[in-house]
């Protein structure tokens, strides 16, 4: 093999799981900022990073644009999540009943919205896919089933055990 010739290694399974972890303990952090829309954007955030990573240890080629527009068509194909989630995002601003609906209810959402990401992008790119053959449209079903997935496996983490995500 020539030097100038990458070999490339699909990421294991345990890589994998580590990297779609510690996002997911990433959005459920920003699940928790007590400012509405600020915590919705970091959670965007954090799924958008996750991507990235997710493209670059399959070796696809990435673009933020592009990224954001497959992401916000594959959350909002299932639109009771992110309308749910918005709407209890500004209800932090009512004294103590929002605060508290806002720190029960959205970490556990943050968390399993980026869970299902992770999943469809991973299965999306383990099967020779790249961003631009993705179809939102095709994997609803399989998302919605991850989100629910994403659910339990966010009520279940311990965050003790996670490690940096850069």
């Amino acid at each position: 093999m020539s030097k100038n010739v990458q070999e490339i290694v699909e990421p294991t399974k345990e890589e994998l799981d580590r990297l779609v972890r510690n996002h997911v303990l990433g959005s459920m952090g920003f699940g928790l900022i007590p400012m509405p829309i600020v915590d919705f954007i970091g959670v965007t955030g954090i799924q958008l990073n996750l991507l990235r990573k997710l493209a670059l240890a399959y070796n696809i080629p990435f673009s933020k644009e592009k990224g954001k527009s497959l992401i916000g068509a594959l959350v909002g194909g299932g639109m009771t999540v992110p309308i749910g989630f918005g709407l209890a995002s500004f209800l932090k601003v009512v004294p103590f009943i929002g605060a508290t609906t806002g720190a029960i209810a959205l970490p556990a959402t943050a968390g399993a919205m980026t869970y299902a990401v992770g999943k469809v992008f991973s299965q999306h790119f383990a099967t020779g896919g790249t961003l631009l053959n993705f179809d939102p449209e095709k994997v609803k079903d399989y998302y919605r089933e991850m989100f629910q997935e994403g659910k339990s496996y966010a009520q279940n983490l311990k965050p003790a055990t996670a490690t940096a995500t850069t």
